[in-house]
């Protein structure tokens, strides 16, 4: 039976002042207001509405029906307004349409003045108390227990979840500042920290490593990782990366993505570095006018393309939905007030002058859009929202502007900013859920619900279970275990919101969608490696054997094997696809291979018949018995045959040589260490389960849930039950959120 929602209508009449006006001033006025009103229609005023704009009435009293307000608002009429956003809740047209049935009543004058976003920096003063984030807040409630935040301030700070140990080391603290030092504590460590929040500003700055980089576009992954560690100043942070003039300083963010195929005027590289650079760091959306002049803001095309102009190596024409206006752009920064552009010189020279532009000590909107962004990352939602809308108005001005001003006068310090924010009452609050309703200002009484993003819910398995997965080296080097963001992304992680990034993304999608249902219950990807994370509880592993020999990435340039089997009794030879464009064409070739003693060669095809090691497909495996021979080395060239070394095959192969049984998990070698170390301890069911609780949930399981937990587990571990106890724990919201 299909259930649809019903909206009942407000009993009383609706009062324009409370109910209409806040719908028009949260959804409408950023388009309709001001002297630059788009279609010349403000709606500020019950006037200003019945006066309409270049199409007539956008109101007509006491006929909803014959209203452009409201066939606009309902799709009625195109474009469905509000342009370019989330169509208005059914509640709030309702209340829109009562209230022009009503007659439209309401007083004539303003109800309530226009949010101006302010440029130049500004501190009010702070009031009396403690933090500065309470007392303007006037925090009030009782803080989380220990085990909560340290929960809380581990994932947010590290991305990763407190050991057992950690937590028992913790609650066993009797400083009455140890959340201080806790704070102080992860900070310190630079390695953890940076691995964390490496992911947020790949997001922002559209950094991806393990994906193929088209044209110009290049990693920045080196300078932004030791960027981090050493905590450079923010202002630093943004001008080296809009102005990349030192050896080593990250040049791919403003390069921009060559989209194969013909582009767009607007996705140009030059006006992707405008697009990019005014959303990371001013929270500004400039993609529409960046074709035409914006219908959901005030920006202009000019504006777009006189801020593309600083990043462009040649002069841009103006190019109106991709026709050409016959005028050159000029260099122009998006905010006058700051100062008029000299626009003159080379790239480098117009690159240093937008750098100053961003970051001069009168851009306070610089400091505003990033203090809001590591707000909402702590607290779950925006001073402003959203977030890349800094033009609308605070839930608390005086709150952002002085942790804006405060950070700036701390030489921009991020590290400094987390602190300031994260020994407040407010962020150790319980966390809620407390969006507004329709109409109503929102008003903070904790921190929002927030769920762990793909990176610490992959994070978080590994570290229960101690199956780390390691980083692929095209080089025939030991690897490492690697925490997620420094692999490419999966079904599984792009399911839980990781995004694809060829573009800034500011604010990941965290609402459950189908396609995570369906990954989270039956996905292959998290079935088997919650199996070997099973395997690796119930009987650690003993290390896998090494290969003698491992060619490294093959695509189209042979290597030469030559390894020493003396003591060999087996040997495997294996070929395995790393990434090849069409695997099934490929050939790879053990290329006159041949087994050495002293001056006889022995060909490799004579202890194989029936098998060409020159004609083979993928993946490859030949085992070679040699009790009975005595041989010193086994020689060989490894390549692939010419015919699959065309682009539409693009072989990226990889051989290796092993004297025992291989792991087909781990055939590269691995250097020692863990980004958490894996378990070692021999478990029983009782206290794996309490092991488990400690370290996926911070807390002892109850009662009841051992009793749960023995019926799944049984007497005796066993690889299936425990896989299944673990797909329990990872499918509890109390995991899957930082509560």
């Amino acid at each position: 039976m299909l259930l649809l929602p019903v909206f009942a209508a407000p009993a009383a009449a609706v009062d324009f002042a409370t109910q209409v006006h806040p719908i028009l001033t949260a959804r409408c006025a950023g388009c309709h207001s001001g002297d630059k009103a788009q279609a010349g229609l403000v709606v500020n005023t019950r006037a200003e509405l019945l006066r309409g704009g270049a199409s007539g009435p956008a109101v007509v009293a006491g006929n909803s029906k014959a209203s452009l307000l409201m066939q606009h608002v309902t799709g009625e009429k195109e474009p469905r307004m509000p342009m370019g956003r989330d169509p208005l809740p059914a509640v709030e047209i309702e209340i829109l349409r009562q209230w022009i049935e009503e007659g439209a009543k309401g007083p004539a004058g303003v109800a309530r003045v226009r949010w101006t976003a302010p440029l130049e920096p500004r501190k009010p003063p702070l009031p009396a108390g403690g933090n500065p984030v309470d007392a303007f807040l006037r925090t009030e409630g009782e803080p989380v227990g220990d085990n909560v935040f340290l929960r809380r301030a581990y994932l947010d700070l590290w991305g990763l979840l407190p050991t057992p140990q950690q937590l028992a080391a913790f609650e066993r603290d009797r400083d009455s500042h140890k959340r201080e030092k806790l704070i102080d504590h992860l900070l310190k460590n630079k390695e953890n920290y940076a691995a964390h929040w490496m992911s947020f500003w790949d997001d922002v700055l559209r950094n991806d490593d393990g994906v193929v980089y088209y044209g110009e576009r290049k990693s920045i992954t080196p300078w932004l990782g030791k960027a981090l560690e050493d905590n450079m100043p923010y202002d630093k942070f943004v001008e080296a990366l809009l102005n990349p003039s030192k050896k080593g300083d990250p040049e791919g963010f403003i390069l921009g993505v060559t989209w194969r195929g013909e582009l767009p005027a607007a996705e140009r590289p030059p006006l992707q570095a405008a697009q990019n650079s005014a959303q990371a760091f001013l929270g500004i959306n400039l993609k529409c006018n960046s074709c035409h002049d914006s219908f959901i803001s005030s920006w202009k095309l000019k504006d777009a393309y006189g801020l593309a102009s600083f990043f462009s190596p040649e002069p841009l024409e103006l190019v109106r939905c991709d026709v050409k206006m016959g005028e050159m752009a000029k260099p122009k920064f998006l905010y006058p007030e700051l100062g008029e552009a000299k626009g003159e010189g080379t790239l480098e020279e117009r690159r240093a002058e937008a750098a100053r532009f961003f970051t001069m000590p009168g851009n306070g909107r610089l400091r505003r859009t990033l203090v809001n962004r590591y707000w909402k990352l702590l607290f779950g939602r925006g001073i402003v929202e959203p977030v890349d809308d800094m033009s609308a108005e605070p839930f608390d001005a005086d709150l952002l502007d002085w942790l804006a001003s405060d950070f700036a006068d701390h030489n921009h310090d991020l590290k400094y900013l987390l602190r300031v924010l994260m020994t407040s009452r407010a962020y150790q609050l319980p966390s809620v859920n407390s969006e507004p309703k329709a109409g109503e200002r929102y008003t903070f009484r904790g921190p929002q619900k927030r769920r762990l993003t793909a990176e610490e819910f992959v994070d978080a398995i590994a570290s229960l279970t101690g199956e780390w997965r390691y980083k692929p080296d095209n080089k025939p080097e030991p690897t490492r275990y690697v925490r997620d963001w420094e692999l490419k992304s999966t079904s599984l992680t792009r399911a839980l919101g990781r995004p694809v990034r060829d573009q800034v993304s500011t604010d990941r999608l965290t609402l459950p969608t189908t396609l995570q249902a369906l990954e989270l219950v039956n996905g292959q990807y998290l079935a088997e490696w919650l199996h070997e994370g099973a395997r690796r509880l119930v009987e650690p592993p003993p290390p896998p054997p090494e290969n003698l020999y491992d060619s490294g990435l093959i695509r189209g340039k042979p290597a030469e094997a030559k390894v020493k089997i003396g003591k060999a009794k087996k040997l495997w030879l294996l070929v395995e696809n790393v990434d090849s464009y069409d695997p099934a064409r490929v050939i790879p070739m053990w290329h006159e291979a041949v087994f050495v003693k002293g001056n006889h060669r022995t060909p490799l095809a004579e202890l194989i018949p029936g098998t060409d090691p020159e004609r083979l497909k993928l993946p490859s495996r030949i085992v070679i018995d040699l009790t009975g021979k005595k041989f010193d080395r086994f020689e060989a060239t490894v390549q692939v045959d010419k015919s699959s070394t065309t682009p539409d095959v693009g072989p990226a192969i990889r051989f290796f040589v092993f004297d025992r049984e291989p792991d087909m998990r781990r055939l590269v070698r691995i250097g020692k260490g863990m980004p958490v170390a894996a378990p070692r301890e021999r478990f029983t069911p009782e206290t794996l389960v309490t092991r488990l609780y400690r370290h996926a949930l911070q807390r002892d399981p109850a009662e009841a849930e051992r009793r749960v937990a023995a019926e799944v587990l049984g007497g005796e571990l066993k690889v299936d039950a425990v896989e299944d106890f673990l797909w329990m724990i990872l499918q509890l919201p109390e995991f899957q959120y930082i509560r």
